[in-house]
């Protein structure tokens, strides 16, 4: 078992079948087919379930992606030191959509500008999904809503307070206060913003559980409270960014602060040039101090 089948392994996984791991590495398919036959053989364990058009892992595929992870950002990271300082090679970033929408496209268009040679991936998800990627080696750093949900136990991560949100409660603007929905729109749980709103309701309505409209984007979720159907928690940036006025109304939900999250002592040249820039375009810095939970 070497680095590179390791590398041919995640890329099965990331495209779903051999043909599009092949197209997406440029290899010919017949070598991803030997590659992974051959670790498999070498493991005495079969990794996939070879579906109609898919490739689904097994249990022990999931184990040993598992490993993976962690063998293959541990080799980026050795060879990122002993080049010298310079960031180059791939770097996995995570962030919330709301962050990813109205934070992060000038700062990291500036930061490809700075550092060509560094592969920069970004990819969404509620906070405790990118925690959990960043603790498993899937994501290099993430930005989340601090805490996420469910998270009371020391966990081996390093934070940077990045950017205070504030935060805000849509309510649609038609419908009077004794008459609000009791639902709440919200992405999947594991948001932040979500549980806080979901605290929201317990206090405005008692303790019956909350109904909650489970959507994927802001602009879903937006709809929803202007179409009478819902309340919702986001963050004043995105309602910034819509351009035409919204049959809704707000009111101050408090703040909650977006943190630059790594798993502890990881600081590769990549990651650390990043944050540099991240926090040389936040319009209002917070505390450089690093947190450890």
């Amino acid at each position: 078992m070497d680095l590179a089948t390791l590398a041919i392994f995640q890329q099965v996984i990331a495209s779903g079948s051999i043909t599009r791991a092949a197209q997406q590495l440029g290899r010919a398919q017949s070598n991803i087919t030997t590659r992974i036959q051959q670790l498999e053989e070498s493991l005495g364990v079969a990794l996939f379930v070879r579906e109609a058009r898919r490739m689904v892992l097994t249990p022990e595929g999931q184990r040993l992606q598992h490993y993976a992870n962690q063998l293959l950002t541990l080799a980026e990271e050795a060879t990122q030191s002993l080049r010298g300082q310079q960031p180059s090679g791939r770097l996995r970033l995570g962030s919330m959509e709301s962050t990813a929408a109205a934070r992060l496209p000038i700062p990291l268009a500036a930061f490809h500008r700075q550092h060509p040679q560094v592969q920069l991936e970004l990819s969404t998800a509620a906070s405790l999904q990118l925690m959990e990627q960043v603790l498993d080696h899937q994501l290099d750093a993430a930005l989340v809503a601090w805490p996420p949900p469910d998270v009371d136990a020391p966990l081996p991560l390093d934070l940077v307070p990045l950017y205070e949100e504030s935060l805000l409660l849509l309510r649609p603007a038609q419908v009077q206060d004794g008459e609000q929905p009791r639902t709440l729109a919200g992405f999947s749980d594991g948001c932040t913003y979500r549980r806080i709103g979901e605290q929201w309701m317990n206090e405005a309505h008692g303790p019956a559980p909350t109904r909650v409209l489970q959507l994927s984007s802001y602009h879903a979720i937006i709809a929803a409270v202007a179409a009478g159907s819902a309340v919702a928690v986001v963050p004043q940036t995105v309602l910034d960014l819509q351009r035409h006025p919204l049959p809704v109304r707000s009111q101050p939900l408090g703040s909650c602060t977006t943190m630059f999250v790594t798993r502890q002592g990881y600081a590769t040249p990549a990651v650390q040039q990043l944050l540099a820039v991240l926090q040389a375009a936040a319009p209002t810095p917070l505390s450089a101090a690093m947190e450890t939970v």
